[in-house]
């Protein structure tokens, strides 16, 4: 199995109780215990992380590129405005699948940019907490994709 993180950002601690009508009615323990018992039929073995605060998100994608073959990441309101985080996606050389419970695109205009879409491998938007399994799909592709030779 390969091991991967599922990374969340500020606010996503919440999710279930914080608007459901645009994040849905699961909170984001169950969210993770779906997301780990399906990406055990990818081969991923998915560890879990949630942080409000920024520097810990640095600190948790720094030490990720030690050990996880790539990132799931929902930065939330970080999306749009830290750079910080953008550099720590761009520094740590493994894939990452920026991800959004809701679609980014079809809400306020200041949601429509993301700082770090540009240095992810791609981004999934708008799928509820089905985002995480597709872009847990979309991971287990990159990852058989990009596998050094002789490795199984």
């Amino acid at each position: 199995m390969e091991a991967v993180l599922l990374l969340n950002g500020p606010n996503l601690n919440l999710v279930g109780i914080r608007e459901p009508g645009i994040y849905g009615d699961l909170n984001l323990a169950e969210i993770n215990r779906r997301c780990m018992e399906y990406g055990k039929s990818l081969g991923l073995d998915v560890k879990t992380q949630q942080s409000n605060v920024e520097g810990e998100l640095i600190n948790l994608l720094h030490e990720a590129r030690q050990w996880a073959r790539g990132v799931v990441f929902n930065p939330g309101g970080y999306t749009h405005t830290s750079v910080a985080i953008r550099d720590a996606i761009s520094a740590i050389k493994i894939p990452v699948i920026e991800t959004h419970i809701s679609n980014v695109h079809a809400r306020e205009e200041f949601r429509h940019q993301s700082m770090v879409a540009p240095v992810c491998a791609g981004s999934i938007t708008g799928f509820g907490w089905r985002s995480y399994t597709l872009a847990l799909q979309a991971l287990a592709w990159i990852i058989t994709e990009t596998k050094p030779a002789g490795m199984v």
